[in-house]
């Protein structure tokens, strides 16, 4: 029975492999989505489709034909302006540029290894486990930082390596959507689904903003935190048994100068909050919208630029104090390597910014808005079941898909007006999204890192490959996937916001 299992597992891992490896890089795919809303926009145009706008009564929309005389002048003609105009471009870049500087200059690396360290051994894996699914503020950081560093606790404290590698793996990636504070993913999905709600509701999607599911994330993550530790300590560390390895843990310590250096960047990150604070706290403050307001404000729409404020100054003290920043041509060559860095990403939102642009332009996702919703409407699929529904699709499609923002570019502008047709709010619909994205990054061979994870595990299992290590990660996917999407149930039958002005239901 044993080996029939893992036949059926190894089977259907080697089955997404094989499908994921032959799918077209996300860059070249973006090209042919956009390509083929030309040829649908013209082929559904000729066919005279149209439906009444269901955010304007009397007003009927039809499919605009992108490859005729006027079609044509404007994919020549916007070319510039979608790539410049593509929602998460200038915004991932900006945030960056202080994420960047934390990093270069060590102090991320710094504090993750601290805090790690100064856990004691018997809250080791809840700390562990915390640190992972903390370490999504300084983006891929995590990846590279903790999974080699939970190995290497685990084995010093006499445990398993492999358990605390995994661990480490589980909360960076798929706890990547849950932080207490916010981070790139934010704003990088949170534009697409601004862009995707102004196909239904420009208006409502004017009073949207990027920490849109900011109260969810910060309980998720003491919920991902116990179930990680829990899966931990009561299903693999008993399943790996007792390490039978030659490998001894050994880590090194923090130095004096990074501990100067973390007390000093703590300092400098508290004058700077301060400092926003004058702008934001008392009554009459700049950063406040029209009565007092902060949900609507300023301070909201300029939350991308603080956060990059708030990793910069703390990133370049750490830096000067430690040495690793000697002058202003430092931080130009961390700058400048954190947006070489960048390069992927860049030509991504070229294309993705086109087929976005092109589908929006078209009115093909107001039209198919309408057409799904109805569907969706006849066969009675709506509240919880609707939810689910959508989870299992996001998380079947993140098995072959690894990018985050290139499946959500694709999927938002087709299921945000969906969802807002029955009632549910962009805000829950890009939630729903989050979670099946994040619970799956572990167990799919195509993602980004998976690789170097692989490189990891093998110093201490030379004979570690794909499906073992899918094998060993498939609790933790499945116990956060489950115990998450309980919680949004539960979340929205309480009814709460999501977010700062974040409902859960649409009402237009």
């Amino acid at each position: 029975m044993e080996k029939k299992k893992k036949g059926v597992l190894k089977g259907f891992l080697d089955f997404i492999e094989r499908v994921g490896n032959k799918l077209p890089h996300p860059i070249t795919l973006f090209a042919i989505l956009a390509v083929l809303v030309l040829l649908l926009s013209a082929g559904i145009s000729a066919l005279g489709i149209e439906v009444e706008h269901p955010g304007k009564e009397g007003e009927i929309v039809q499919v605009k034909n992108l490859l005729s005389d006027e079609g044509i002048v404007y994919i020549f003609g916007s070319m510039t302006d979608n790539f410049i105009g593509f929602a998460p471009l200038g915004i991932v870049l900006l945030t960056m540029l202080g994420i960047g500087i934390a990093e270069r200059s060590g102090l991320i690396s710094a504090m993750l290894r601290g805090f790690v360290q100064s856990v004691p051994n018997r809250l080791v894996t809840l700390g562990l486990v915390f640190a992972g699914i903390m370490s999504s503020v300084a983006s891929d950081a995590g990846y590279v930082v903790l999974p080699p560093l939970g190995a290497v606790i685990f084995a010093a404290l006499g445990r398993h390596p492999l358990a605390g590698l995994a661990a480490a793996f589980a909360s960076v990636s798929a706890g990547f959507s849950a932080n207490l504070l916010l981070s790139a993913t934010d704003p990088l999905l949170g534009e697409l689904t601004i862009d995707a709600a102004r196909i239904l509701n420009p208006e409502y999607a004017e009073t949207m903003n990027i920490a849109m599911n900011y109260y969810f994330i910060i309980v998720s993550v003491f919920l991902l935190t116990l179930v990680g530790t829990f899966v931990t300590e009561k299903i693999i560390e008993p399943r790996l048994g007792t390490y039978q390895g030659e490998y001894v843990g050994s880590m090194d310590k923090l130095t004096s100068t990074e501990k100067k250096g973390i007390v000093w960047s703590v300092v400098a990150t508290i004058v700077s909050a301060a400092l926003f604070a004058l702008l934001i706290v008392p009554e009459g403050a700049p950063m406040r919208g029209e009565g007092g307001s902060i949900v609507q404000s300023p301070f909201m729409s300029s939350l991308v630029p603080i956060i990059t404020i708030l990793f910069f100054i703390p990133g370049l003290v750490y830096g000067l104090v430690t040495k690793e920043i000697k002058s202003d041509k430092d931080v130009a060559n961390q700058l400048s390597d954190t947006m070489a860095s960048m390069g992927m990403f860049i030509v991504l939102a070229f294309t993705a910014g086109q087929f976005v642009a092109y589908f929006t332009e078209s009115n093909m996702g107001l039209v198919l808005g309408v057409f799904g919703a109805e569907f969706l409407d006849s066969i009675n699929l709506s509240g919880i079941p609707l939810i689910l529904t959508f989870i299992v699709i996001s998380a079947f499609i993140n098995l072959f898909i690894g990018s985050a923002s290139a499946k959500w570019a694709m999927m938002a502008p087709v299921f945000v007006p969906i969802m807002m047709q029955l009632g549910y709010s962009p805000e829950l619909t890009q939630m729903a999204y989050r979670i099946a994205d994040s619970s799956t990054n572990i167990i799919t061979p195509l993602m980004t890192y998976f690789a170097i994870i692989i490189a990891f595990a093998q110093k201490y299992d030379k004979n570690m490959g794909i499906g073992t290590m899918i094998s060993v990660m498939i609790p933790y996917s499945i116990f956060f996937l489950i115990s998450w999407t309980i919680l949004l149930i539960v979340w929205m039958l309480l009814g709460i916001d999501l977010g700062p002005g974040s409902p859960i239901m649409y009402n237009p």
